[in-house]
């Protein structure tokens, strides 16, 4: 009995690291049903976006403070310039699976369809790249559009380790939800971006990111 609540006890002591990995399991589902919920107007994909970065690079500081008002603090902040910059990726996103539709269905096996095969999937690649960096760096920088997609770019090119265990995240994460476990997408786009953010947190103080300030500017273009 006496060991019974001895466990009980430790189990609710918040200085506990399995007390604070389901807070943090908890906060990011909160989170992604914020996100889905704020996402349904397609449009508006990039803010919400943003505003979960926001807030999950927040928690892998230990400095969120009221997950809701954060969330949509950085969500009505940012939705001009994060909306501009979700829908050129929209964009872009559809002009390459379009161009893939088309090249599958006349695809042949010659030299010329082989090479542009191979240019689509390299362009393919790269909007990857800066998918998974832009709406981040957004989230704590203060730049033009077209500097967060640079940005983004060189910093995903840069640090690609990073890089592969963040698409690995993602594509994990699908694939559970797909062909494994479906009710796990309640943890889904929340779980991922903090795992994203414990992994992007030295990058982004390595291009500038100060910690103790709500964003910073960071041009490439000053180097």
């Amino acid at each position: 009995m006496s060991e019974r609540r001895t466990t009980m006890r430790d189990l609710c002591n918040t200085d506990k690291p399995l007390f604070a990995v389901l807070t943090k399991l908890t906060y990011s589902a909160y989170l992604n049903i914020l996100w889905l919920v704020c996402s349904l107007p397609i449009v508006t994909i990039g803010a919400s976006t943003t505003a979960l970065f926001y807030v999950t690079l927040k928690m892998a500081e230990d400095r969120d403070d009221g997950l809701t008002r954060m969330f949509f603090k950085a969500f009505r902040e940012n939705f001009k310039p994060a909306t501009k910059l979700w829908l050129i990726l929209l964009a872009v996103g559809s002009f390459l699976a379009a161009d893939g539709f088309v090249l599958r269905r006349m695809w042949s096996e010659n030299i010329f369809w082989t090479l542009l095969t191979a240019v689509l999937i390299g362009a393919a690649v790269l909007y990857g790249i800066v998918l998974l960096y832009a709406f981040p760096l957004l989230a704590r920088f203060e730049n033009t559009t077209f500097g967060i997609l640079k940005t983004a770019f060189l910093v995903g090119v840069r640090y690609l380790f990073c890089t592969l265990m963040m698409a690995a995240i993602y594509g994990i994460m699908g694939y559970v939800i797909v062909f494994v476990f479906t009710p796990a997408f309640l943890l889904g786009m929340g779980f991922c971006a903090m795992l994203c953010s414990f992994l992007m947190l030295r990058i982004l103080y390595l291009i500038g990111g100060d910690p103790d300030a709500v964003h910073e500017e960071y041009d490439h273009d000053k180097n």
